[in-house]
């Protein structure tokens, strides 16, 4: 049987001094017991529901992306942000993302845009969801979410995927996964019996 090793406030300080693992900036007071507080920045994408009549996973949605210290996500709001953190998470290290409690007890979720992969390096894309009949007012430099590590039963060949070394928000680019080639390519061939 296979356990889950997360990594203890003990061995997330030991790792970052020994330049195992690299987390930018750092403040050690975001370090709890096994997870590390993350904050989000100033930049955030919103999609543009106005531009189309539907979101197809086959193309690039349309967003809208602003820079500001202060936003505020509306009832049922849905808005991409990105931590302040650049993250660089050896071969052998996974994580994932938590919205902190206190801040899901408000009705605000936070989570990031997919598991982060062993060798990942960037800042991590969150994605912010308003559960709430009100209006909810999130300011750049809040600790939002806590990144909880894991080491893996083995060394992989690490993370050079879609998001890799990603500055910012980035939006979701799923319309480049190869079941979107596949239809294009298989959408070509039948035009030839049209």
């Amino acid at each position: 049987m296979v356990l889950l090793m997360i990594l203890s406030s003990k061995t997330i300080l030991k790792k970052i001094e020994e330049e195992e693992l690299t987390i930018v900036p750092f403040t050690k007071s975001h370090v709890q017991l096994a997870s590390i507080d993350l904050r989000i920045g100033n930049h955030f994408m919103i999609i543009d529901e106005s531009s189309t009549p539907f979101i197809s996973l086959e193309r690039p949605a349309i967003y809208n992306e602003v820079y500001q210290e202060t936003i505020i996500i509306p009832p049922q709001g849905f808005v991409l942000g990105t931590t302040i953190e650049y993250i660089n998470l050896p071969n052998d290290m996974t994580a994932f993302v938590e919205g902190r409690s206190s801040i899901g007890k408000l009705g605000l979720f936070i989570q990031n845009a997919g598991w982060v992969d062993p060798g990942f390096k960037g800042q991590i894309t969150l994605v912010l969801y308003n559960a709430n009949r009100a209006p909810i007012k999130l300011k750049a430099g809040r600790r939002v979410c806590q990144l909880v590590l894991a080491l893996l039963d083995q060394k992989g060949t690490g993370y050079i995927g879609k998001y890799y070394e990603q500055e910012e928000v980035k939006e979701s680019r799923i319309y480049l996964d190869e079941e979107c080639e596949n239809t294009n390519t298989m959408r070509e061939k039948f035009k030839e019996f049209d």
